[in-house]
C-alpha cells in the first residue's frame, strides 16, 4: 500500500518524524524477537517433552521421553525440515544468499529483502528450536532490519536515513533479545550502523528502548540472566592491579576466537567435500550434535541459554578438565551446526563459551602464574569477562559487549575491567586476523567488507556512470599529416586510435604528435607515437579501481572498453574528471553522516 505523499514528504524532511518510525520500528523489532523466542521455545518443549518454560541446554541430561524414545535425534529432525524449507523456498526462483544488516547498509544503502528475512527468521526457528547449536540473535536482527528497511523504502527515505532506520531495526532487536537498550544501541552503532553520531543518536536509541520495553511487558523474565547479586569479586574491592589477568584472559579469548571462526571454515568445507545435495547436510550434521550432546551434555545443545545460567550460578563446580572438555564439545557442536547449513549464529554461542573459558582461566592460572590469588575477582567475574573478551573476538563491538556486560553486573569497577580485556580481545583479532565472524563470512564469499561503513556508494560511482561518450575514435591507418590537419593544436588533446577491426590500440597526445613530427626524421605513422595500447578501462569499475589504474599507467586519461576481449571503445574518462567526482561524493557523504543538509 503507498504511503501518501505528504506522510512521505513529512517523514522524509523532519527528524522528530523519524523519531517516531524509529519508535514504531522498534516496537515491531520487539514482537518480532518475542514470537521467534515463543515459536523456538515451543518447538524444543514440543520435540524433547520439556516442562513449560524449561531451558534444553540447561538440562544435566537429555529427557529419555524426547523425540519418541531417541532425543539426540532432535538436530537431525530439524535439519529434515530445514532441508525441506530450503527445497520450498528454493523452488521457481533463482537461490541468492539473503543480504543481512551489515552488509545491506555497508553495499546496498540499507535495502533489505523482507521476504528474504522472514524466510532466514523462519529457518533459525527451526535450528535454534530443534536443537542445533546456533543462536537466534542473527534470525532477531535479520527480521527487525529487514522490517526497518521496508518501512524505510515505503517512505522513500533517503540513503543515509534507511541506513539509520535499519540500525534501529537492529538496536531493537539485542535490545529485546538481551533486556539491554544500551547493548542494543551501540550494537547497531558499532556493527551496524558503522559509526555514531548526534544524527543517529535519538532514533536508534528510542528503538533499543522500545524494543526492550515490548518484550519485558511479554516476557518479563529476563532473556540472558541478572548477575548483579552474584559475587564478583573476593573481598568486594578490586585495584587497577586486577587489570593485568583480564588483559591475559582478553588474549587468551581472542586466541580460541580465531581458532573458532578457522574451524567453522573448514567444517564448511568438509561437509562441501561430502558432495551431499545442500538440503541433506542440516540432517548430517543435526545427527553429529545430537549424537555429541548424548555423549557429553545437553550443554552443548541450542542457544545455551539455560547453559549459561548454570555456568553463571556461584554453585557451579566443575573441573579444569570438565570445563576444558565442555568448551571442545561446544565450538565443535557449533561449528557442525553452522558450517552444515543451520541458520544461526555465534552471537550467544561466543558468550557462553567465554564463561567457560573465564572459568577454566580462574581455576588454571594460579598453576601458572605465581600470586594469582591475590588478585580480587572471583570465578564468576571471570567468566562475565570471558563472556565479553570472547563474544567481542567472535562478534565485534567492543562498547557494545562493554555495555552488555555493565547492564548484567550493574558494577562499574568490573565494567572497567571488561573494557580492558576486550580492548585486548579486539585489537590482537583484529592485527592478527583481521575479520569478525559476520565479515569473515563475506570475505569467504568475495566480499571486502570489514565494517558496516557504508562503501556501496563506491561501488555505485563506476567508470560507466563518470565516462564522456561523445568520442570519435580514428584508423590507426591514418596518414600523420591527415591526423594532424584534422586535429590542430587547440582541439582535444587526447584522441583515441582503433585497428583495422575497430579493436583499441592506444592513444595519441595531439600536442606530442605535433611536436614530434616537426622533428627532423619525425614518426610517418600513427602507430608510432600512440601510446597505452595495454592500459583500459571497463565499464563496471568503479571510481577506486579507476584511480589505481590511473597510477598504474601513469596516464591523465583512459579509454574505457566494453571488454577486455573485444576491446570495442565505448568512452574516455580522465583522471581529474573521476577525483573530483569521487571527491564530491565522499563530502556528501560525509555530511550525511554528520547530519548537515545537503
Amino acid at each position: 500500500m503507498p504511503v501518501p505523499s505528504l506522510l512521505r514528504g513529512w517523514v522524509r524532511g523532519s527528524e522528530v518524524a523519524l523519531v517516531l518510525l524509529a519508535a514504531v520500528t522498534g516496537c515491531i523489532g520487539g514482537l518480532a524477537v518475542a514470537g521467534m523466542s515463543g515459536a523456538a521455545q515451543w518447538l524444543r518443549e514440543a520435540l524433547y517433552r520439556l516442562p513449560a518454560g524449561e531451558r534444553l541446554s540447561g538440562l544435566p541430561a537429555l529427557p529419555p521421553e524426547g523425540v519418541w524414545g531417541l532425543p539426540f535425534l532432535g538436530p537431525a529432525l530439524g535439519g529434515i525440515a530445514l532441508g525441506l524449507l530450503l527445497l520450498a523456498v528454493g523452488r521457481g526462483r533463482k537461490r541468492r544468499a539473503a543480504i543481512d544488516p551489515i552488509e545491506a547498509n555497508a553495499l546496498h544503502g540499507g535495502r533489505m529483502s523482507l521476504r528474504d528475512s522472514v524466510e532466514v527468521a523462519a529457518q533459525n526457528v527451526v535450528s535454534n528450536g530443534s536443537g542445533a547449536s546456533v543462536g537466534l540473535e542473527a534470525g532477531f536482527t535479520q527480521i527487525a532490519a529487514g522490517i526497518a528497511s521496508r518501512l524505510g523504502i515505503a517512505f522513500e527515505m533517503r540513503r543515509s536515513d534507511l541506513r539509520t532506520l535499519v540500525g534501529c531495526g537492529s538496536a531493537a532487536a539485542i535490545a529485546a533479545a538481551f533486556g539491554s537498550p544500551l547493548t542494543g544501541a551501540f550494537y547497531a552503532y558499532e556493527l551496524v550502523i558503522g559509526t555514531y553520531t548526534i544524527a543517529t543518536l535519538a532514533p536508534v536509541v528510542v528503538a533499543a528502548l522500545c524494543g526492550s520495553l515490548v518484550v519485558r511487558a511479554l516476557a518479563p523474565h529476563a532473556a540472558l540472566i541478572d548477575v548483579g547479586a552474584l559475587t564478583l569479586s573476593k573481598a568486594g574491592v578490586l585495584d587497577a592491579a586486577d587489570t593485568l589477568p583480564c588483559l591475559a584472559l582478553g588474549l587468551v579469548c581472542a586466541g580460541l576466537g580465531v581458532v573458532l571462526m578457522r574451524g567453522v571454515t573448514l567444517v564448511e568445507g568438509a561437509f562441501r567435500a561430502t558432495r551431499l545435495p545442500a538440503p541433506l547436510r542440516p540432517a548430517l550434521g543435526g545427527l553429529c550434535v545430537g549424537v555429541l550432546a548424548l555423549a557429553t551434555t545437553p550443554q552443548v545443545l541450542s542457544g545455551g541459554h539455560g547453559a549459561l545460567h548454570v555456568q553463571l550460578a556461584p554453585e557451579a563446580a566443575m573441573t579444569a578438565l570438565a570445563l576444558a572438555g565442555l568448551i571442545v564439545a561446544k565450538a565443535a557442536a557449533s561449528a557442525v551446526s553452522i558450517g552444515s547449513g543451520f541458520r544461526g549464529g555465534l552471537f550467544f554461542a561466543s558468550l557462553f563459551l567465554g564463561a567457560l573459558v573465564g572459568r577454566l582461566f580462574a581455576q588454571g592460572a594460579p598453576l601458572v602464574w605465581p600470586g594469582f590469588e591475590a588478585f580480587g575477582l572471583a570465578p564468576v567475574g571471570y567468566a562475565v569477562i570471558g563472556m565479553s573478551a570472547f563474544a567481542v573476538a567472535i562478534v565485534g563491538g567492543p562498547l557494545t559487549m562493554t555495555f552488555l556486560a555493565l547492564e548484567m553486573t550493574g558494577s562499574f569497577p568490573v565494567t572497567a575491567l571488561v573494557l580492558a580485556a576486550v580492548i585486548a580481545s579486539s585489537l590482537t583479532v583484529r592485527k592478527t586476523f583481521g575479520y569478525s565472524f559476520a565479515t569473515w563470512r563475506f570475505h569467504l564469499r568475495g566480499e571486502s567488507i570489514r565494517s558496516a561503513h557504508d562503501v556501496g556508494w563506491i561501488r555505485s560511482l563506476t567508470v560507466g556512470r563518470m565516462m564522456r561518450r561523445d568520442i570519435r575514435p580514428v584508423p590507426l591507418d591514418t596518414p600523420m599529416a591527415t591526423f594532424l590537419r584534422a586535429h590542430p593544436l587547440g582541439s582535444p588533446s587526447r584522441v583515441v586510435v582503433v585497428d583495422e577491426r575497430d579493436r583499441y590500440a592506444g592513444i595519441v597526445v595531439v600536442p606530442e604528435a605535433h611536436a614530434r613530427a616537426a622533428e627532423e626524421g619525425g614518426p610517418s605513422r600513427l602507430a608510432d607515437i600512440a601510446r597505452y595500447a595495454d592500459a583500459f578501462l571497463l565499464a563496471d569499475m568503479n571510481a577506486k579501481q579507476a584511480a589505481e589504474a590511473f597510477d598504474n599507467a601513469e596516464s591523465e586519461a583512459l579509454a574505457v572498453l566494453d571488454g577486455a576481449d573485444s576491446r570495442r571503445v565505448i568512452g574516455l574518462l580522465t583522471e581529474s574528471h573521476t577525483l573530483k567526482r569521487y571527491s564530491d561524493e565522499l563530502d556528501r557523504q560525509r555530511r550525511a553522516v554528520l547530519g548537515e543538509a545537503a
